[in-house]
């Protein structure tokens, strides 16, 4: 596990007899300077001190100042070419024509200001019921995105307000507390790192719902409580998950494979979606937190959880998401057509094994085994098994409680994987577990 502390390292050479025999020989000679020279030298030196000495304020005037913000909005909102039209390029294109994109024939399409037309990959089923689930339930604020494990295909993708019309627009690609979806890395992290199993018994202190690592600590020849890690998973247990990442885990570890699933780096390069941050905690606490999904600085946007759990269904390959099936310009010519593409292995196949059976707890026991059965404890959608994970956390930005649904299924050959995020405020509508049934409902039925 990595130490915290500070240390300090301390590099010392040896030196031979050898070495120092030849110290001498090696040494400069000493320069002997004419009474002239030491006049001219008394008159150079000074000048080119004074010329060293006023070099930075010289090159504020004389060197072009680059600014890297500007550079990077400029390459941003630059026009897209409709020739050599690469993935991102069309993603950035099919983003933008989006919210005005129509139902025809069983697809989705839109027509693009120059012309032509972008056809999307969206189910239409599913984003109608999506986006009825969310306007019937008055969400204050709502998202839903769903992708297709194997191709990074987008089969919806929605955003609707209640409580500030017009913030809808691009808010799936911003970035929000991600809350306990995190718990994910952490699990992945160990189980990469071989520490632990789905299976290994984790003993725990405080509440399944603790927020204070404090708390959390086993202290030995106490009655400690124990879970095994697949069933913390599903209950989504912070005490196991916190200790988890601070006593086994560690943080360089678990902030790599966070990097591994794209956290703190760009890797959506020329699409709108924003890049997911995971700070580097400073302290055991902070690091335990981290782990448990408790840091608010963790922050991701709707696709990317939806991307992170298409990974794990896709068997640790990360696919890059496409919103456009095909692109077409003015004259009807293609000019794009989508073909999968890997972006990276994040873990191994029997990790993402692991990380299912963990997942699938979740609706079988956990925190969504309610929105899952009926009154009499019956399961909906008995004949399709469901990975999920669920995360709940307070937020700023907009102000409210953060909700979040994350799942795939089948398990056996997943073809869908979604990520819902419900934004209440006092007054509770809908659980974002609640629009994940319905949509997977939807996509199944």
């Amino acid at each position: 596990m990595q130490d915290f502390k500070d240390i300090d390292k301390h590099q010392r050479s040896r030196r031979s007899g050898k070495a120092k025999g030849q110290e001498g020989r090696n040494a400069f000679k000493q320069i002997e300077e004419t009474k002239p020279q030491k006049r001219r030298l008394k008159i150079i030196l000074p000048i080119i001190a004074l010329l060293l000495a006023s070099y930075p304020v010289i090159s504020l005037f004389s060197s072009p100042r680059v600014k890297p913000e500007a550079s990077s909005a400029k390459a941003a909102t630059a026009p897209v070419s409709l020739k050599n039209l690469d993935h991102w390029g069309a993603f950035r294109l099919a983003a933008e024509a989006f919210p005005n994109a129509q139902a025809q024939g069983g697809s989705y399409s839109a027509a693009m200001p120059e012309g032509g037309r972008i056809v999307y990959a969206i189910n239409e089923e599913l984003q109608r019921r999506v986006e009825k689930v969310l306007s019937d339930y008055k969400v204050p604020y709502g998202l839903f995105v769903a992708i297709e494990p194997k191709t990074g295909r987008i089969l919806a993708a929605v955003s609707h307000s209640s409580a500030q019309p017009g913030w809808e627009r691009g808010a799936n690609y911003n970035l929000y507390p991600m809350a306990s979806l995190f718990k994910i890395v952490t699990a992945t992290a160990a189980l990469e790192e071989r520490k632990v199993s789905a299976d290994t018994p984790f003993a725990f202190n405080g509440r399944l719902t603790s927020e204070n690592p404090k708390y959390w600590r086993v202290k030995p020849g106490r009655g400690n409580q124990q879970m095994p890690l697949s069933i913390a998973m599903g209950k989504s247990v912070n005490p196991v998950y916190g200790r988890l990442a601070g006593e086994v885990v560690g943080r360089d570890p678990l902030l790599m494979y966070a990097e591994r699933y794209g956290f703190n780096q760009n890797i959506f390069p020329g699409s709108p979606i924003a890049p997911s941050t995971a700070p580097s905690p400073a302290t055991i606490d902070e690091l335990m937190l981290m782990g448990a999904g408790l840091n608010r600085e963790v922050k991701g946007s709707p696709f990317h959880a939806a991307i992170i759990m298409a990974t794990v269904a896709n068997g640790g390959v990360m696919m890059a998401p496409s919103l456009a099936r095909e692109i077409r310009d003015a004259k009807g010519n293609v000019v794009f057509t989508q073909t999968p593409q890997p972006l990276r292995t994040v873990m191994t196949p029997e990790t993402a094994a692991s990380l299912a059976q963990m997942l699938a707890t979740t609706v079988k026991s956990g925190t969504s085994r309610r929105a899952f059965h009926d009154r009499r404890g019956r399961r909906m959608l008995a004949s399709v098994s469901i990975a999920a994970k669920t995360g709940s956390i307070d937020g700023t930005d907009p102000a409210g409680h953060y909700s979040w649904f994350a799942a795939y299924a089948p398990m056996d050959d997943p073809q869908i994987a979604l990520a819902a995020l419900v934004i209440n405020e006092n007054k509770w509508r809908i659980k974002a577990t609640s629009v994940g049934e319905q949509a997977l409902e939807a996509f199944f039925r």
